[in-house]
């Protein structure tokens, strides 16, 4: 594919050497130049690298990355469930540097996953149950999460040969425009496109009548089922609701202390303005009730409870109450996970079950950050940050399927522990005084030896490694 590329280095050879380092050493594209002094790469060589010829690497990419991609997919259907594929979908946010503008330009300022304002891209990704990633796409860095769904969902479709699709996503990807897309959509034979789909913790009081009915009389854990249409003339759709009673005990306990921490500075103060009415001076500023309702009123705010504490802003004397009624809704609430759902042939539990196995997505999400390190990212053009996505997504296909490896084998290491094993072995040529030639290679333990194994990776030895080097494999 890419060799029609005139390169002294083929463009494929020099991808392979960023994916790798990448998974192994993450370093800029200056760092991986440093890198190959260190490591011996098939077919590559120190002397043949440049960091211009890595820069134009990319940009192929760039021009040939649909063919890239379409020919990953194919590598990978082997390991897909076409009659039945349950694919993950959920957005993150990467950081990037510089304050240049762009025509085109992908980075945007906008609220990250950290619930900071800073300047990123979205990088939306796509998974099977199983935990490989198959499917992914960069968006402007203030782009809305519900407008990202339906091209992922569509680019799946296009590269994979999938009979039965059933697409789980995160809260921030639900809205009724959505909903009215989704069902739009069709597979090969007309099937319809099945989801799972969380209702976001906001529009909870909309579902609360329903849950206060589901819920009655219900003791410890609990799942259970309702119907529920958007409007009169919609078609209906299983609403399962589960109930996780430790943890509605746990944050209603904290909800309760930090009212109770804000109940007492507002007594506090209260008792404070009350002496001053009285003609008794105490140490520090005087106080007054507005000053005490704007401190209290923001430090409510701040707390996310302003629906419960209600802070009277009109009266001219510092007074507040809490709503008991919205606080008992609060308190009906918690502990549960709400989806909607038009698959019919899963039980609710298991409905639940596959919902929650979406969590894996978002420690992909943080291998991709931590291990990988795809950001912050350096690059000011977007052609060269959609190719950096691009590397690192390639980098996130090898972690899995590294995983994958070592759990069908039983070893109870994940793949950061076994690269670091791995990262031990060391292959040395040594001459001295320009003549004699002295090699040596480390003792192979048996804990790497079992990794190898795992990973269906030959056992080095040094006969081999010096006619890889001497023919240039």
């Amino acid at each position: 594919m890419f060799r029609s590329r005139r390169r002294s280095v083929e463009t494929e050879q020099l991808l392979r050497v960023m994916v790798f380092n990448r998974l192994c050493d993450p370093r800029s594209k200056l760092g991986v130049l440093q890198w190959l002094q260190s490591v011996s790469f098939p077919k590559v060589t120190m002397e043949d690298v440049s960091h211009t010829q890595l820069l134009r690497a990319m940009d192929d990419w760039v021009d040939l990355e649909s063919k890239a991609c379409d020919v990953i997919a194919r590598l990978m259907r082997p390991l897909i469930d076409t009659d039945l594929s349950v694919v993950f979908y959920d957005v993150t946010t990467i950081a990037v540097a510089g304050e240049s503008e762009l025509a085109n330009d992908i980075r945007a300022h906008g609220r990250s996953k950290h619930d900071r304002i800073e300047r990123q891209f979205a990088l939306g990704l796509v998974q099977t149950a199983e935990g490989l990633p198959i499917a992914y796409e960069i968006f402007k860095g203030n782009v809305a999460e519900v407008s990202t769904l339906l091209p992922m969902v569509e680019r799946v479709l296009e590269r994979f040969d999938i009979k039965r699709v059933v697409l789980v996503a995160d809260r921030g990807l639900l809205s009724m425009d959505n909903l009215e897309a989704l069902r739009k959509i069709r597979l090969p034979g007309d099937r319809a496109l099945e989801f799972i789909l969380a209702v976001p913790a906001r529009r909870y009081a909309e579902f609360a009548p329903i849950i206060e009915t589901m819920g009655a009389g219900a003791s410890g854990d609990w799942v259970r089922e309702d119907c529920w249409r958007a409007g009169p003339d919609e078609p209906a759709l299983r609403l399962v609701i589960s109930h996780n009673d430790a943890a509605a005990r746990e944050v209603t306990a904290q909800r309760r202390d930090r009212i109770q921490a804000l109940e007492d500075d507002a007594q506090r103060w209260a008792t404070k303005l009350d002496a001053q009415d009285e003609g008794t001076r105490s140490r520090g500023r005087k106080l007054s009730d507005s000053g005490a309702k704007a401190r209290f009123y923001h430090a409510v705010v701040e707390a996310h409870l302003s629906s419960i504490i209600q802070v009277d802003l009109k009266g001219d004397r510092f007074t507040w109450d809490i709503n008991q009624a919205v606080l008992t809704r609060h308190e009906t609430l918690d502990g549960k996970l709400v989806l909607l759902t038009n698959v019919d042939d899963l039980a609710a539990a298991e409905i639940v079950e596959r919902y929650k196995s979406l969590a894996d997505i978002e420690r992909g999400f943080r291998v991709l950050k931590s291990e990988i390190e795809i950001g912050p990212v350096f690059h000011r053009l977007p052609e060269r940050i959609r190719a950096h996505a691009g590397i690192c997504f390639l980098a996130l296909v090898l972690h899995r399927v590294m995983r994958m490896r070592l759990r069908n084998a039983s070893e109870a290491l994940s793949p950061a522990t076994s690269l670091e094993l791995l990262r031990r072995i060391q292959h040395h040529r040594i001459s001295l005084n320009g003549t004699r030639v002295v090699r040596g290679l480390s003792k192979i333990n048996d804990l790497q030896g079992r990794v190898l194994r795992a990973l269906g990776v030959p056992t080095p030895d040094i006969n081999s490694i010096d006619r890889q080097l001497e023919l240039g494999l």
